[in-house]
């Protein structure tokens, strides 16, 4: 059911706000550079002045138009419709700074690909063995659980940064309950190398884009180990389906994961090196270690958080997701890739399809 509020004033002529100017925060802030004014937010002053004096963020080229700001009130008193874009393990951070600027009439549509844990005071990962759905945010049940907007949507498919920084042709979804937060995402973002669909199931759409994750890292070991693209077609459909059922246990519905957010962000992230994930997956094939592949990426690789928290759900439920529990193995155990993925090849398949 689509869901539809009353929209008290127009925004048509109000500057959208980007918060946060990492890779894929450039590249949504000059896409809407072009149909609009844009501030972004910023934590460091540096970056901000660079913005406002150079054009750049960190090196990276932004459109005329872009300015910029460390302060949280001014973006939301200025921008009424704004692109929250920054890593999962700091945007529950970032949306309780937020909060007390944040107004019902605000439009929030986010593009992070990662999970956040729900969990009391001094609890986390390192002292719990079992979590279960409620323990579980998505990035729109952060923002509705930590603030007063009510409108939110979340901005998910194969956007590869530095595709959209050169403007090749790309797609992407705008998936919300509210049918004027799709509309208003179409109108912002869409133009002719641009495409941009709707979906009401932002659950599934956002899941979407956090399962494909650990699965582009195992495609990655894949390429690292030098196997080819038959054994990569049967990761990927295996992967499929994995997505699938966890994404349906987790609230998500099956035709999100077939569609562009799931299928066609899956392929993309895991055929690329422009991926960080699958390039966590290569240099781990490679011999590094975790940690040294962490040390030396500029941006977070967010399937590595999130291979941690579903192995933790899946022993709280009892559910087999055979790549993750293999990712798990390899990331924390010290598990040697190739025998996680000789080990998923003599996995039975039709174990894992019975649910569909």
């Amino acid at each position: 059911m689509v869901m539809t509020l009353k929209n008290s004033s127009n925004n048509s002529e109000k500057p959208v706000g980007v918060i946060g100017i990492g890779s894929f925060g450039t590249a949504i802030a000059n896409i809407l550079a072009e149909k609009n004014n844009v501030i972004v937010y910023a934590r460091k002053q540096e970056i901000v002045d660079e913005i406002n004096h150079q054009h750049s963020a960190e090196g990276r080229s932004l459109h005329q138009s872009i300015t910029a700001t460390t302060d949280p009130q001014t973006l939301c008193e200025t921008c009424e419709v704004m692109f929250p874009v920054v890593s999962s393990s700091g945007f529950k951070d970032v949306m309780k700074k937020f909060a007390p600027f944040l107004h019902p009439y605000h439009i929030l549509i986010h593009g992070t690909k990662g999970l956040v844990l729900n969990l009391p005071e001094g609890k986390n990962l390192d002292n719990v063995s079992k979590i279960h759905r409620e323990n579980i945010w998505t990035m729109s049940e952060v923002i509705r659980n930590e603030t007063v907007v009510v409108r939110v949507g979340c901005l998910a498919g194969p956007n590869l940064a530095k595709e959209l920084a050169k403007g090749q042709p790309a797609a992407t979804v705008v998936a919300s309950r509210f049918n004027e937060v799709i509309l208003e995402g179409q109108r912002l973002l869409r133009s002719d190398r641009f495409q941009v669909y709707g979906n009401q199931d932002i659950i599934g759409v956002e899941l979407s884009g956090v399962l494909k994750n650990t699965i582009a890292i195992a495609s990655g070991a894949l390429a690292g180990l030098g196997l080819g693209e038959n054994a990569k077609g049967l990761l990927i459909s295996r992967g499929m389906v994995e997505m699938i059922h966890l994404g349906n246990a987790l609230g998500g519905q099956t035709q999100s994961f077939v569609g562009l957010a799931g299928i066609g962000d899956l392929v993309t992230t895991c055929s690329s090196t422009f991926s960080r994930n699958y390039t966590v997956g290569y240099r781990l094939a490679q011999g590094e270690t975790l940690d040294a592949i962490n040390d030396s990426m500029d941006e977070v690789a967010e399937g590595i958080n999130t291979v941690r928290l579903l192995q933790t759900f899946l022993e709280g439920t009892g559910m087999r997701a055979p790549i993750t529990e293999n990712l798990y193995k390899v990331l924390f155990e010290g598990f040697k890739v190739e025998d996680a993925l000789y080990y998923l090849m003599k996995y039975p398949f039709n174990v894992d399809i019975d649910f569909l």
